[in-house]
């Protein structure tokens, strides 16, 4: 038990000092450019507060239940002998987490409001949920033979390359958007422990080249599965004819009702409601394929116990403090109509939330933990943070200023092919993988809200065109950073 306070004690301090850089951007906009104190100065300094439980709870629940929980699945299906079982366990967790996620139910509750229906929400889900389980399975598949991750990614975002050139552009940034928020908090530790786990039960294989890349195919799929939604299914034109409803959506950003017991108790079991799906697709295969009980079952319940109330306490957070800041932010900033300061807020935001998000901390330590090779933790995470941040400024631009989206991602995505082919092959799953993790819990909500509601405020623009998009931008960028990154170690021979 000492332990365990110990380690909370850390990991809370440790927490608290990944959020110092969103509080210095958004006390530095609030003194220096605005000159004035945000409305309730109190409930956002409780909501970063509740953040920072949060995120502690979330990385102790990870280190105590999910990673070790990945592991020994792994090796439970590797030692049954059967690919099958072991492909149907991804396809089942991956569809039935992206079914249940959060953030994707939100994107598209809010897209089905304000197309009036033209875009319906859970069709949207759907294609998302199959797309990230089929690409779980295969994943699965093509690290116990050894495939190419390298090759296969490429080959994947060529892809997705050709069809965004045909998709209406209408589609383009909420299929590019949805692959991103498709790999979310909690699903995204688990299949990186998945494929860790796989990677180091067999030998010959390695656990930074061959153990990554489940994240980096998780955005891939479902932004084909709803391009080609878009090109076979949706008439042309078909939303010339929609009237955009922005205020109808459900509001999921902010901390509505105040604090009282029932409150709190409806809000845990919501979710554990998001969680309920992984659980029950561990515990049926666990039990019924696998047919052994779960082992350390009392550390795994203690871990997802916590990953639970990390979760909660995370959300809770954000529509206290973090999201309700963004938009005043945000609003000041269309009021001041100084595209400096708009630039700089976009940069500074992605960078700051970056350097926040518990599962890009999680993810680079346990690639450090189980790689054979040293990895520069600090370092990772500031060339991941840069690379957002600097996606970010790029979509904001193009929203400020207009232009084809279709060029802009054309123009990145053949950057990290490119980069792709000339970086270590042991850095290319892992680079991809960090462009899918860094687009979480912190980041989404404050970035889509800024995207939208620069597009409806800003002549000319349509939400749907331009609003959507900037985490399609905060993905790819990262992954460009690290390879380069990469790239430059192997020609001055230093360490990771």
């Amino acid at each position: 038990m000492l332990e365990l306070i110990k380690e909370f004690k850390k990991t809370f301090i440790e927490s608290f000092l990944n959020l110092i850089p969103i509080l210095l951007i958004i006390a530095g906009f609030q003194i220096f450019v605005f000159q004035s104190v945000p409305d309730d100065l109190d409930s956002l300094v409780f909501g970063f507060f509740i953040v920072t439980i949060g995120i502690t709870f979330f990385l102790m629940g990870l280190e105590i239940g999910v990673f070790g929980l990945g592991n020994s699945l792994s090796s439970e299906f590797l030692e049954k002998k059967s690919i099958f079982w072991f492909a149907l366990f991804g396809f089942a967790l991956g569809f039935s987490a992206s079914i249940a996620e959060p953030a994707i139910i939100a994107v598209a509750s809010q897209i089905q409001a304000i197309t009036n229906g033209a875009l319906d929400a859970l069709v949207l889900r759907l294609i998302i949920a199959t797309s990230v389980g089929a690409i779980t399975a295969f994943g699965i598949i093509r690290t116990i033979y050894g495939w190419s991750i390298s090759k296969i990614i490429i080959i994947g975002y060529a892809i997705v390359l050709i069809i965004t050139y045909f998709t209406p552009r209408e589609i383009i940034g909420l299929a590019h958007d949805s692959g991103v928020i498709a790999t979310n908090v909690a699903t995204v530790p688990l299949i990186v422990a998945i494929g860790i786990g796989i990677a180091s039960a067999i030998k010959e294989r390695s656990a930074l080249r061959d153990g990554f890349g489940f994240v980096a195919l998780a955005t891939i799929t479902p932004m084909i599965g709803i391009q080609l939604y878009g090109i076979f299914a949706l008439d042309e034109g078909f939303l010339s004819q929609v009237q955009y409803i922005a205020n109808e959506a459900e509001d999921k950003a902010h901390y509505i009702g105040g604090f009282s017991i029932t409150k709190v108790i409806v809000d845990l079991f919501d979710t554990f409601k998001n969680i309920l799906p992984i659980i029950a697709t561990i515990v049926i295969f666990q039990y019924f394929v696998i047919r052994k009980p779960l082992p350390n079952v009392s550390r795994v319940v203690f871990g997802f116990i916590f990953l639970i109330l990390g979760l909660y306490g995370f959300i809770v957070g954000i529509k206290l403090g973090l999201f309700p800041i963004g938009e005043s932010i945000a609003q000041n900033l269309v009021i001041m109509n100084n595209v400096f300061f708009i630039y700089l807020f976009a940069f500074l935001i992605g960078f700051g939330t970056t350097m926040a998000e518990p599962a890009l901390v999680a993810v680079i330590k346990q690639a450090d933990k189980m790689s054979e090779k040293q990895i520069n933790v600090k370092m990772i995470r500031l060339l991941v943070a840069l690379g957002v941040g600097m996606g970010i400024l790029i979509g904001v631009y193009k929203i400020v200023s207009g232009g084809d989206i279709w060029f802009y991602i054309a123009f990145f995505y053949m950057l990290a092919i490119l980069l792709a082919l000339f970086a270590p092959k042991d850095i290319v799953a892992f680079a991809f993988d960090l462009g899918g993790v860094t687009t979480s819990a912190i980041t989404v909500p404050i970035v889509t809200a800024f995207g939208l509601y620069l597009a409806i405020n800003i002549d000319g623009r349509d939400p749907l065109m331009d609003g959507l998009g900037l985490m399609a931008f905060a993905s790819i960028s990262p992954m460009i950073t690290v390879m380069g990154y990469g790239i430059l170690i192997e020609k001055f021979k230093t360490p990771l």
